[in-house]
Order: structure tokens, then C-alpha cells, then sequence
């Protein structure tokens, strides 16, 4: 069986996600991600525990909330290194909000970031903002993230930056017409 079978089911509309288990509409962009996941669990070593789904970001601009969801979260040692947004299309025009993302979702601003249609990848420094390296295996394995892990620094984002971020963040994402939904309760996804 291949990995799309074995993501499906018996409906062809919803499928399982590989690390969390959960039933998922089918959205077509979602096998994307479901590459990128057995991509780092088959080929890079990763534990399905070293990987998170939606995971939730939320913040204030103004006194309005904004509440969204990345794709995927990759943490070693009790810190997030590597978030990755999975996307259909043009992966150029989905690095600026990743980068927005790696930024502001923790205390400290998380090493690396990445976009991927699950065929091929852009790894990219969240400190800069440039691109590392082009290519679905240029992902870090577990060893490499490892190694990469003792020289990374963990900054926070300067206070004067975080608004700006916000702002680009909730811009890209706003415009995210490819949105996953849970098959729970009433198609609804998950509250955090």
C-alpha cells in the first residue's frame, strides 16, 4: 500500500492524518502535508512525538484577536526548531508568512522555518529571513537537527518588530483559501 493509500480510508473525502491520528476532510492540499509528515518520520528519523499538527498561534493587533493554525511543528529537546507551512502552488509566495510564524509563536523565535508541497521544500533561516537550501532532502534529519540544535541561539524578536510580523502573518494567512477540516463533533476543528 502506498502512502496515500494508507493515509485514505474507506471514504475518499476524508483521510487520517499520520502523526495525530485524526480524521480529516480530504481538501486535496492536505496530502501535501501527509507527504511532508511520513517524509520526516520514513526518510529524516523523526518521532511522530517530535512532530505537532495545527498547532495553534494566536495574537492580538489592537483589540482585536487573531487565532490560526500552522501546519506543522518539529521539536527536539523541549524547543521548537522547525516550523513548516504545506502548500499547493507557488511555495515562493508562502515563505514570508512561515517566517511571520517562526517569529512570533514562541517567547523565542524558532530557528528555521520551511515551505513544502510535499514533492520539494524551501529551507529557510527565520533570523535573516533567506533561504537555506531548495530541495525536500535538504530537510534536517533528526541527527542533523541534533547537531544544529547546540548552535542555535533562540533569540526573542525585538519588541519594535513583533507588530510588523503580526501584521504580515495575519495578511498571508487571511488569504489561505486551501483550510483543513476536522472530522469531530461538528466538522469543526479541535478547540486549544
Amino acid at each position: 500500500m502506498n502512502s496515500q493509500q494508507d493515509t485514505m480510508h474507506d471514504n475518499p473525502d476524508e483521510l487520517i492524518d499520520y502523526i495525530s491520528g485524526h480524521k480529516l476532510f480530504n481538501s486535496g492540499a492536505e496530502l501535501n502535508r501527509q507527504a511532508v509528515e511520513r517524509f520526516l518520520v520514513d526518510c529524516k528519523g523523526f518521532l511522530k512525538t517530535d512532530i505537532l499538527v495545527d498547532v495553534p498561534i494566536s495574537f492580538n493587533i489592537g483589540e482585536k484577536a487573531y487565532h490560526s493554525r500552522i501546519d506543522l511543528a518539529v521539536s527536539l529537546a523541549g524547543k521548537r526548531f522547525l516550523l513548516i507551512k504545506c502548500a499547493a502552488g507557488s511555495l515562493g509566495s508562502r515563505e514570508r508568512e512561515i517566517i511571520a510564524a517562526a517569529r512570533l509563536l514562541e517567547e523565542y523565535q524558532i530557528p528555521m522555518a520551511a515551505v513544502s508541497d510535499g514533492k520539494t521544500a524551501i529551507l529557510l533561516d527565520t533570523i535573516s529571513g533567506r533561504q537555506i537550501e531548495t530541495g525536500l532532502d535538504k530537510l534536517p534529519s533528526k541527527a542533523e537537527a541534533l547537531k544544529k540544535m547546540k548552535t542555535f541561539s533562540f533569540l526573542p524578536l525585538p519588541e519594535k518588530r513583533r507588530e510588523k510580523e503580526k501584521l504580515i502573518f495575519r495578511t498571508y494567512d487571511s488569504m489561505n483559501v486551501n483550510t483543513r477540516h476536522y472530522k469531530e463533533g461538528k466538522n469543526r476543528m479541535p478547540s486549544f
